[in-house]
């Protein structure tokens, strides 16, 4: 059982305290915030919006570029000094799916204000500020909608309902990236979204995506009941959040120092995870010669493949565990990252078959897209098995936190690979070394995690009251 072993400390999960019954039509709900706000992870800050604020048009690409890294640092730091008291404070005033619904329509409004970004350098500025606060609101609501996990699912099907929603998210990106190429990048058809003067196609993406994420995030705010209001904590102004946090992270040490653990572990995994899709493109196109077309052809069947892996890992989940499909999910990240770094670009001859540089990207970084998927899913299902009662909105906002403090590493080694390789291979082929860093991150993750309890061999944290 999930209980710690001291009498008094014989509390369940809020998992296991919760309903017995996991409703179809309320998980679907929750599952619908998740293809909505692919149109603000997708759409507005990886594809085609920060593509757009780094162009020329704003005063080049090294200038534009080096502005938005330093807004989104910025906005890093204010997600993990604030995200676990936004959330402590969310779990005990009873208020976490008001504060999602309050974040998703920040995060709406700002990714609309966008349409006002025009393509001219004194505009950079609003730009990469509203994508930045949109960024700190996102997580917020992300905080959210993760602790409502343990709200719409039972320890029986907890696995299969977060791998249902990571693949939704996938799959919700890929129809918000083929509506927008087919309606304002290569419009398919004459229509006034279509033009491009002044940008105008690109800042409708923006309006696009606002409508598309918040039509989506409506279904959950009307399908989950709101939190029950906890007197934890209750009535202590906002500063002293931070004391109660402090207090609260050392008795979950005490108590379940798993849990912090696995926070750890997690935190350094997931930054690999997110730089396999963050330099993956960059890969195939400095590195195996993919042309941008080919590289949103390649995210678009990468994107299946990754909801196909998040689902079927979700029912390995409920089976063996997330432990077990997260430590499968890394070893298959690494043998496919691997494959990648060794064959790189040239080309073979296997039983008298041809083997193209291109041939290995599209099979092994399809392997990774498939492993990415159920290494996520399953680290927020863990997380969520270990939730004290009433306290998932703190604990996640912990996670983000934690993911936040080293999300330096996998970019700073790839960085650093690509550095040291350059004076010893050909122009051209230092790019490939990058993705040693990565792997030495996945694999760092890997190793910590071993010997983290499982969560059902983990007691669940006794948190003090105030």
């Amino acid at each position: 059982m999930n209980t710690a072993a001291a009498p008094e400390a014989m509390r369940p999960s809020e998992l296991e305290s919760g309903s017995p019954v996991s409703h179809r039509g309320r998980v679907l709900a929750w599952a619908a915030w998740d293809w909505g706000s692919a149109a603000f992870n997708a759409v507005m800050t990886t594809f085609v919006f920060t593509v757009y604020l780094t162009s020329k048009a704003f005063g080049g690409e090294d200038q534009a570029s080096a502005v938005l890294g330093a807004a989104l640092a910025a906005a890093g730091v204010a997600v993990a000094l604030l995200a676990p008291v936004t959330g402590q404070r969310s779990d005990t005033g009873g208020r976490r799916k008001l504060w999602l619904g309050v974040n998703t329509a920040a995060v709406a409004l700002l990714t609309g204000l966008c349409f006002f970004v025009f393509p001219r350098p004194d505009f950079l500025i609003l730009g990469v500020t509203l994508i930045a606060l949109g960024n700190v609101f996102f997580e917020f609501a992300g905080v959210n909608y993760n602790a409502m996990l343990t709200q719409i699912s039972t320890p029986h099907n907890i696995g299969k309902v977060s791998g249902f929603g990571w693949g939704m998210g996938y799959l919700g990106g890929i129809v918000a990236l083929l509506i927008v190429l087919q309606l304002f990048v290569q419009p398919s058809f004459d229509w006034f979204g279509a033009s491009t003067a002044d940008s105008l196609n690109i800042r409708l993406v923006a309006v696009f995506s606002a409508l598309w994420f918040f039509i989506f995030a409506l279904p959950v705010l009307f399908a989950v009941p709101e939190l029950p209001r906890s007197e934890r904590g209750a009535g202590i102004g906002f500063l002293a959040s931070y004391g109660l946090l402090v207090r609260r992270i050392k008795a979950i040490y005490r108590t379940s120092p798993h849990t912090i653990y696995f926070l750890l572990a997690s935190a350094i995994f997931r930054d690999g995870l997110a730089a396999v899709f963050t330099f993956g493109g960059i890969i195939a196109a400095g590195t195996f010669g993919f042309e941008l077309k080919d590289v949103i052809f390649f995210a678009i069947f990468g994107n299946v493949v990754a909801a196909i892996g998040a689902i079927l890992g979700g029912f390995l989940d409920d089976k063996i565990g997330p432990k077990s499909v997260i430590i499968a999910s890394l070893a298959g990240l690494l043998v496919a990252g691997t494959a990648i770094l060794v064959l790189g670009n040239g080309s073979y001859e296997f039983f008298g078959m041809a083997w193209a540089g291109t041939t290995t990207f599209w099979i092994f970084g399809l392997l990774l897209c498939l492993f990415v998927g159920p290494a996520q899913s399953s680290s927020r299902a863990y997380l969520a098995r270990l939730a004290p009662h009433g306290e998932s909105g703190e604990l996640f906002g912990l996670y983000a936190t934690t993911g936040r403090a080293v999300s330096f590493l996998a970019p700073a080694l790839f960085t650093l690979c690509i550095t040291v390789a350059a004076p010893f291979v050909e122009a051209g082929e230092a790019q490939r070394w990058g993705i040693l860093g990565i792997m030495v991150v996945l694999l760092t993750g890997l190793l910590v995690l071993l010997p983290v309890k499982a969560p059902d061999q983990t007691e669940i944290a006794v948190v003090p009251e105030g």
